[in-house]
């Protein structure tokens, strides 16, 4: 196994350790900023993954299925525990894991045609604004303008995600006509 592919791996065995750190006692400052420390880190493994990949030409199957699976399972993972402790609304924990799913589909219908859809740089900047908001909210600093800036990053990554939706379909709507 590749480097790449181990850090995919050590990304998914740290999804269980951070959501044992936030959820274990959400008032313990403490312990909030050992889960934002591990939620850095496993989102850093994420850009480290795929350009280490493409540099050293290390793109597997496994990598090409598991990381992105990887990323959903950690921002998901995330949201769920911030819906859990009253962080983050349900409407946005429901557009954005909607749209993983809407996603997912589609790249199956268009797997099952032998198309490949990349990420787009909308679906990149999408999940950066994730983790942003995601690490905002974690440290759950008691300052007006980290609150505020928690807020912004909720709708801003709200927006990106509908938008980067949007762009999948519309660059990729040749997928969903039927194949003869």
């Amino acid at each position: 196994m590749n480097l790449p592919n181990k850090l995919t791996i050590f990304r998914v065995i740290l999804i269980p350790f951070f959501v044992v750190a936030l959820l274990f006692n959400p008032e313990d400052q403490v312990l909030r900023l050992v889960a934002d420390a591990i939620f850095i880190v496993a989102s850093l493994t994420d850009m480290l993954d795929g350009k280490i990949a493409r540099k050293y030409n290390l793109v597997t199957n496994f990598g090409k299925f598991m990381d992105p699976l990887a990323d959903k399972l950690l921002v998901c993972s995330a949201m769920i525990c911030l819906l859990s402790i009253g962080q983050l609304p349900a409407w946005v924990v429901i557009v954005i894991i909607a749209r993983e799913f809407i996603i997912s589909g589609f790249r199956l219908v268009a797997s099952d045609n032998g198309v490949v859809i990349a990420a787009s740089m909308w679906g990149k900047t999408k999940t950066v604004s994730q983790m942003i908001m995601v690490i905002i909210l974690v440290a759950n600093f008691d300052l007006a303008f980290m609150q505020i800036l928690g807020t912004v990053f909720i709708y801003v990554a709200a927006a990106l995600t509908v938008i980067s939706l949007v762009d999948y379909v519309v660059k990729n709507k040749e997928v969903l006509k039927e194949q003869n």
